[in-house]
């Protein structure tokens, strides 16, 4: 399975409120339950309102679109990185997938994932 490394510095947030947000970058993220409101976006453009902020991922995207039948895959690249103690952060979209990992330790999760068999570009 091929993933593109995204070398951009992103940022997971939990926003007090709906608010207007502007929509700038190539990724964003914005989820809404009845609990929170969680945003992933560029390091960058983090709005003002943000209860809580982690900053410093980094983005590992899943290429190709992938159907909804195909079971398995987050499981088996977050079960390469748990074993070297690399946490993840997930979002999925209606194509693919994007696994955030922590900018200090992107090298060594890489390294990790290609020695299981991944291919990171």
């Amino acid at each position: 399975m091929k993933l593109k490394h995204i070398r951009q510095s992103f940022a997971v947030c939990k926003l007090e409120k709906p608010s207007p947000f502007s929509f700038h970058g190539d990724f964003v993220f914005l989820a809404q339950t009845e609990d929170e409101i969680s945003l992933v976006c560029r390091s960058d453009h983090i709005p003002e309102n943000v209860l809580a902020c982690e900053d410093g991922w980094e983005i590992l995207k899943i290429e190709g679109s992938l159907d909804f039948s195909l079971t398995g895959i987050i499981a088996g690249i977050s079960s390469v990185l748990s074993e070297r103690q690399i946490p993840v952060f997930v979002v999925s979209t209606f194509n693919t997938d994007y696994i955030l990992v922590k900018a200090v330790v992107m090298k060594e999760a890489i390294q990790a994932l290609e020695e299981n068999g991944y291919s990171v570009v």
